[in-house]
């Protein structure tokens, strides 16, 4: 009986570590299956797979090592467009063979999850949704999409905003990979696939190689065409010689007047002191640009505290002042400090030297795809150097607000409806609207140029940032969508409303400005007729002086954004007493007179719609609003602004109310007067405060 037992025993062992290595053997296989739900794909041959994507592991994962990171938003149409241009690159360096292969690469490139690439230059490219991972983007203050941001052992190195070219991306990765391996990289860069293909075709391997053996094919092939080609030719662009050292120079007065103020070279220059904290915490970041900036842009900086009679010429009024030259004008950089920051608004400043380029339909169009915001200065054979030069001299106000660009192509000139020569124009998010002054010396005016292209240089509706606020609410009114991204669905419906309701708002505003001045040329054209008629020489000719000066006219401007309400969640909830979290709200702000309105006409909540935002518009912009406002300052605050308000919009009324105010203090102090004399002299020997009285003693 006990070696059965035994027996049996020994057989119920067996069979559980059967069942457990069975179980064992399809948790791992879940598991597999699991890791395995993105597919992977093939590139010349080889199998590459998934771009990592990177979340609450961002931090660890580029503590080490070279990272080249895309932020982005699936809801982003920008995102969506450059993802394959993205996923090109990738697959194409993943695949990539190194110059020299070490003993530890081996014959599988992908042992260890790495490529021999990938190990060789440590080098790897990755995502991050900022949907599903928020905090990680707020964290590197990712504020559009997509924005590509390079580490290097968790610091940040550079940053560029929006969809990038796929040559443009492998010369910055080319660079990268030579700061590396220095030496290890092909001059010219690598033959690059097309976008969205799986392979690169043979060839020539470098770009370069490409073009010379273009260039030999035509040459041997001989010529049978009698005339010459129209195209315009492609003149080969000199290398720069600015920064050649990659530093911020010191400048001294000699030194800035020979290099800056007696040049047209750019140049971005920091004004500071030693002693100043906020100079010594932007120093890393500004000598790290510098770097950057080799072989293209100008970097100095001037030590306030030795040359103070040079920073005092430049208008320097504070610590740290940072100025962008061209020549002896020059405009103040505003933006954030961070390294990001300057690089990209340096490598905007690069083409300040180059002036204004000249672009045709297909360069246009592209153009679309990247910027919000074009002017684009149309000119024909009649257009004299006068009127180039005015042109240049508005690229520098420019600088990191809008592109500007000019164009004699046909195809544009109909496209825009064009008719007179040289017209200035503005697409916004496609939409296009004109400079009105046509008359060359208004066309030869930078200062009123300027001043209208500041009011239509955002877009039609931005995003409300910290470095925009001012810009965005000041002087006038704003319909200010509150909204969250977590919620994509809503988010993209909202801002799609939101810019319908801005579309047609500013439509109706264009048909009402139109209306206004044929009424004012109408009126000017009945008084010439009258003065005709009666045969009065001197109303004639008064009359014809009439200028139409629509500025004149009191019109209040209407504009519109939007804000993340959850990133901004304590200011909005402290402002206006909202939560983003009940859902989108809209409310239309009047910062000059520190109030806003947030309901409709019937107490409804304005919901970001077009229907609700327009039918609200145009009751809050009559004279006076027929929508109780609310105030963003306190109760005895916000009693002043109203009565100021008031006066503002009716200033004889309130001149009357203040001046029957006067009269009616002066009413009363007189009767008071009168009663105090009479009670200090009756019946009394001492007059008020121990003196002796007026009246007559017995």
């Amino acid at each position: 009986m006990r070696s059965i037992f035994y027996s049996l025993l020994s057989l119920a062992t067996v069979a559980t570590s059967l069942a457990v290595d069975k179980s064992a053997k399809r948790e791992a296989t879940s598991d597999d299956d699991w890791e395995d739900k993105v597919p992977d794909t093939i590139f010349n041959g080889q199998t590459v797979p998934a771009m990592k994507e990177l979340g609450t592991d961002l931090g660890e994962a580029i503590s080490h090592g070279n990272w080249l990171v895309e932020f982005f938003s699936p809801s982003c149409p920008h995102c969506m467009h450059f993802k394959p241009t993205w996923q090109t690159l990738y697959e194409f360096y993943y695949t990539s063979k190194p110059p020299i292969r070490t003993k530890d690469d081996g014959d599988d490139d992908n042992q260890d999850g790495l490529n021999s690439f990938t190990r060789y230059y440590d080098f790897k490219i990755a995502k991050v949704d900022c949907v599903a991972f928020r905090d990680a983007c707020v964290a590197h203050d990712v504020q559009s999409y997509p924005s590509i941001i390079q580490f290097k052992d968790g610091k940040e190195v550079a940053r560029k905003r929006g969809a990038q070219s796929l040559p443009d991306l492998s010369t910055w990765v080319e660079e990268v990979l030579e700061t590396i391996r220095p030496g290890s990289r092909v001059k010219g860069g690598p033959k690059l696939p097309k976008i969205g293909a799986n392979s690169v075709e043979t060839g020539p391997a470098t770009e370069g190689e490409a073009k010379e053996a273009e260039a030999v094919k035509e040459s041997a092939t001989p010529s049978i065409k009698a005339e010459p080609t129209k195209a315009k030719p492609t003149p080969t662009k000199a290398k720069s010689t600015a920064n050649p050292s990659g530093i911020s120079e010191p400048l001294t007065p000699e030194r800035f007047q020979e290099a800056v103020t007696n040049t047209l070279e750019p140049w971005f220059i920091k004004f500071y002191a030693p002693w100043c904290h906020h100079c010594q915490a932007m120093g890393p970041n500004w000598s790290q640009m510098a770097r950057e900036m080799q072989g293209k842009l100008n970097v100095g900086e001037v030590n306030c505290d030795e040359q103070k009679r040079l920073c005092k010429d430049a208008g320097v009024k504070g610590y740290p002042t940072i100025l962008f030259f061209r020549g002896g004008e020059h405009i103040e950089y505003n933006g954030m400090r961070g390294l990001g920051d300057f690089i990209d608004y340096a490598n905007k400043a690069v083409t300040v030297g180059a002036g204004v380029p000249d672009v045709d339909a297909a360069e246009f169009k592209k153009m679309e795809e990247t910027e919000d915001v074009i002017f684009t200065y149309f000119y024909d054979h009649a257009t004299t150097s006068e009127d180039f030069m005015a042109l240049d001299r508005l690229t520098l106000s420019l600088v990191g607000q809008a592109r500007l660009v000019k164009t004699n192509d046909k195809e544009l000139f109909d496209r825009f409806k064009i008719a007179t020569w040289p017209r200035l124009m503005v697409a916004r998010d496609g939409k296009p609207s004109y400079y009105s002054p046509i008359a060359p010396k208004d066309m030869r005016d930078p200062r009123k140029i300027l001043t209208w292209m500041k009011s239509v240089w955002l877009p039609i509706v931005p995003e409300l940032k910290s470095d925009n606020a001012r810009e965005i609410m000041d002087n006038k009114l704003v319909v200010l969508a509150i909204l969250s991204r977590e919620r994509s669905g809503e988010f993209t419906t909202a801002k799609r409303e939101l810019k319908n309701a801005a579309l047609e708002w500013i439509d109706r505003e264009e048909k009402t400005y139109q209306l206004e001045r044929q009424e004012l040329r109408d009126a000017k054209n009945l008084r010439i007729e009258e003065a005709e008629d009666k045969g009065d020489q001197r109303a004639l000719r008064a009359a014809k002086q009439i200028k139409i000066n629509m500025d004149e006219l009191d019109r209040r401007q209407v504009g519109f954004a939007w804000v993340d309400g959850t990133f901004w969640e304590r200011w909005i909830r402290t402002t206006y007493g909202i939560d983003v979290k009940d859902g989108e709200r809209v409310i239309i702000n009047d910062e000059l007179n520190h109030r806003y309105w947030d309901t409709t006409s019937t107490g409804e909540p304005i919901r970001p719609s077009r229907t609700s935002i327009l039918e609200t518009i145009s009751k809050v912009t009559k004279n006076p609003s027929t929508i109780p406002s609310k105030s963003t300052s306190g109760a005895f605050k916000g009693f002043f602004l109203s009565i100021q308000s008031f006066a503002t919009g009716h200033p004889f009324l309130a001149l009357g109310m203040a001046l029957g105010l006067v009269v009616a203090a002066t009413l009363f102090g007189r009767k008071m007067r009168r009663r105090s004399a009479g009670y200090f002299q009756v019946g009394e020997k001492e007059g008020f405060m121990g003196s002796r009285g007026l009246g007559k003693n017995d």
